[in-house]
């Protein structure tokens, strides 16, 4: 059992590597076809070629190591005089090639949830209130645990997320009418939220039900509004936890490889849709990544065509090059670093 749950941890975990890079490059490369720039590889992996055969102008190739990815283009790393180059390209359409990659990324991991909501279902936190904060005001207002949120200013909740979205939607600090249930009774309660300066959002004082999370399946628009509700969600998830590294009030913990190949024989072990759960919130890690402005990721090309655009002319491609390398170097510095550290706790255990 142990060799038959190996296999099936290495299969999906060389599946989910494959589809992060496949959607990232995919984006790249489809934008970077509708500029009409001459795409030379497509390639899924690193190291020697596996597979690879000749379309009308772009070679495509599936290599030995499945832990990255590529999609070259004329004329984006060197000089060229070629029409059809990257660097010939109008600034505006190199900027949306370049985005293009975290944004398949993002659109991925929705279609993801939208699958797992319409198919699967999913398994969110309801319109269920597990716990009000003391002295907020949810509590001066009346609102207790197990109480059921039918609706706020007349919007229907279903899901959690509804709640904060609705809250923020209107007039900064209006009057909110609730709708509840409490057991057999409906009630109608009116509170005014207050302003949380940390989250730069206005609350009520509620927490969700960890008891009841509600199972999702949905109608096709229906699980898209949930689907975009769930990434949304979970980029803000991530975006908070970052911030919060940053600042010092949780520990630093980065993954790497080995890392969420754990992860993925935990999953595994779990269901289907643990594992297509997971492969949606590593899309829209690795999208939210490659935006950062830091040098050889996406964010870093962003921001020098940016500067480029403004500026009317190109940086030098020399010194440009030499950032994005020097870069390259530190996270590469860094992903070895991860492992090791990713191979001491899995020792260590």
């Amino acid at each position: 059992m142990d060799i038959i749950a190996t296999i099936t941890t290495t299969i999906t975990a060389i599946l989910i590597f494959c589809f992060l890079v496949l959607t990232h490059e995919f984006g790249h490369f489809i934008v970077a076809k509708a500029c009409h720039v001459y795409v030379d590889d497509f390639s899924i992996g690193m190291g020697p070629r596996l597979l690879h055969w000749r379309g009308k102008e772009t070679e495509y190739c599936l290599r030995l190591f499945p832990i990255g990815g590529y999609c070259k283009m004329r004329g984006e790393d060197e000089d060229s005089n070629d029409e059809r180059a990257f660097c010939c390209r109008p600034v505006w359409q190199r900027i949306c090639i370049v985005a293009a990659g975290p944004i398949m990324n993002f659109l991925s991991a929705i279609l993801i949830y939208v699958v797992i909501y319409m198919i699967l279902g999913m398994a969110v936190p309801s319109n269920l209130i597990g716990d009000v904060a003391p002295g907020s005001p949810a509590a001066v207002a009346g609102l207790e645990a197990g109480d059921r949120i039918l609706s706020i200013n007349g919007q229907e909740i279903e899901i959690w997320e509804d709640i904060g979205t609705v809250v923020n939607a209107g007039e900064e600090g209006a009057a909110l009418n609730l709708q509840l249930l409490r057991g057999e009774d409906t009630m109608h309660v009116v509170l005014v939220p207050e302003y949380d300066s940390e989250s730069a959002r206005w609350l009520m004082g509620v927490y969700s039900s960890l008891e009841e999370p509600a199972l999702q399946r949905a109608g096709f628009f229906q699980s898209i509004r949930l689907g975009v509700a769930q990434s949304v969600y979970m980029l803000r998830m991530l975006v908070s936890s970052i911030i919060e590294m940053i600042a010092g009030t949780v520990p630093v913990e980065v993954t790497g490889p080995v890392g969420i190949v754990t992860v993925i024989n935990q999953a595994a072990n779990d269901s289907l849709r643990t594992v297509l759960a997971l492969m949606a919130f590593l899309c829209l890690n690795l999208g939210f990544m490659n935006l950062l402005p830091l040098p050889a990721l996406d964010g870093s090309r962003i921001v020098f065509l940016a500067i480029e655009g403004l500026r009317g002319k190109p940086i030098n491609r020399d010194k440009e090059g030499m950032v994005h390398f020097i870069g390259l170097i530190l996270l590469m510095g860094l992903m070895l670093l991860v492992t090791y550290q990713d191979i001491v706790r899995l020792v260590t255990g």
